[in-house]
């Protein structure tokens, strides 16, 4: 059925690679990959595999080596500079590992501060940030200041303000790394509630089999390549894990 659809992000014979002390190291490694609307997909790996890697250079927080990324069909390696910035904001949403919150900043400015960076209308953002609080089921900590929240409530407004934008792509960088497990599931939860009812294609990262599952569709990598792409309930699924598993080497690559 997909088929039919347009992608929202397309990612075309894309590679990544670092020079490490005059090494080159290849963190991703030619990797074609298309996420369609409504997804919501988890990219798993060991540590070294090229996640968080690749996530950036979907989310233009880095810049591939080679290869093309095409958001919404358009080619991302042909905006640079100010453009960039600008084309993030209007069209990605981002949920950190540590949150990245401003701790002098209340929960509810922190959602709005993305809107009032893209020059929308302050009261607008207002109402629309309070609803989202409401979502996320943090609102009635809506004046209490980032530095003054659990770890679990600060990831709720992080949530939040990747919404605030209505962005095509929600990107999540281990959002339940710096977590405990009932705070982890609620998390989950959460960005699930998000995908069903407001259609945010999600995207997140995990180097945890169990939170990973909760994705309908897995991406797995090793050595910077997706060796699988599959249902996270399914038997492929897990021998490709239980494989890596017992296979894994680590190493430097990002991610």
């Amino acid at each position: 059925m997909q088929r039919n659809i347009n992608p929202i992000i397309k990612l075309d014979n894309v590679s990544k690679k670092y020079d490490e002390y005059g090494v080159i190291v290849n963190a991703i490694d030619k990797i074609s990959l298309k996420i369609f609307p409504g997804e919501f997909v988890s990219i798993i790996g060991p540590s070294g595999s090229g996640k968080s890697t690749l996530l950036h250079c979907m989310g233009l927080l880095d810049r591939p080596s080679s290869g093309k990324v095409y958001i919404e069909s358009k080619d991302t390696t042909k905006i640079s500079g100010k453009e960039v910035a600008l084309f993030r904001g209007e069209k990605l949403g981002f949920v950190f590992q540590n949150y990245n919150l401003i701790p002098r900043l209340t929960a509810l400015d922190n959602v709005i501060l993305p809107g009032l960076i893209m020059q929308k209308n302050p009261e607008d953002l207002v109402v629309k940030a309070q609803t989202l609080l409401k979502e996320v089921g943090i609102f009635h900590r809506s004046d209490h200041k980032g530095i003054h929240l659990s770890g679990g409530e600060q990831q709720r407004v992080a949530i939040a303000r990747s919404l605030i934008n209505d962005p095509v792509l929600v990107l999540a960088d281990e959002p339940t790394g710096a977590l405990d497990t009932d705070s982890s599931n609620e998390i989950m939860n959460i960005l699930v509630k998000m995908n069903q009812t407001r259609g945010a294609t999600t995207v997140f990262v995990s180097h945890d089999m169990r939170i990973a599952s909760f994705g309908r569709r897995t991406i797995v990598l090793q050595d910077g390549k997706i060796v699988g792409d599959t249902k996270g309930k399914n038997k492929s699924f897990k021998k490709i894990i239980k494989k890596i598993n017992n296979n894994s080497k680590g190493g430097s690559r990002g991610g």
